[in-house]
C-alpha cells in the first residue's frame, strides 16, 4: 500500500515521471506543473469554500513560493558567487560605529546601525 501510494503520487507530481517529462525544456515543464496546481487551487476552493476561500489560499500560496523562490536564490548566489556575502564595503560587519579587526579598529564612515 505504501508503495503505491509513494507511485501515485510520482505519477502526478514528478515532472520527471508524469507525462511533462517529454516536453524537453525543464523551465517550461515546470511552469506548466505550476499552472495545473493553481487551476487544482482555484476548482477546490470553489467547490469546497467560495471565492474568500480562494483569495486566502492564493495569498498563501504566493507567500510560500515567494519563501522558497528566495531560499533557491540565496544557495544559489552561496554556491556560485560566495563573496557576495562578504563584501559589503559601506558597514562595518558588526553596524556599530567601529569594529576591532585583529586589534586595528576600522570606523564606520555611515555611523552605526541607529545613527
Amino acid at each position: 500500500m505504501r508503495e503505491f501510494i509513494y507511485d501515485s503520487w510520482n505519477s502526478v507530481m514528478n515532472m520527471d515521471r508524469n507525462p511533462l517529462r517529454h516536453i524537453p525544456d525543464t523551465n517550461t515543464r515546470h511552469m506548466v506543473l505550476q499552472v495545473l496546481a493553481w487551476m487544482w487551487c482555484i476548482v477546490f476552493s470553489l467547490y469546497f469554500g467560495s471565492m474568500w476561500v480562494f483569495g486566502l489560499t492564493a495569498i498563501a500560496h504566493v507567500i510560500l513560493l515567494a519563501a522558497i523562490v528566495i531560499t533557491v536564490a540565496t544557495f544559489e548566489t552561496a554556491k556560485h558567487k560566495p563573496m557576495f556575502f562578504t563584501n559589503f564595503p559601506t558597514s562595518t560587519p558588526s553596524r556599530a560605529r567601529s569594529v576591532y579587526i585583529d586589534g586595528k579598529r576600522y570606523d564606520d564612515p555611515y555611523g552605526g546601525e541607529h545613527e
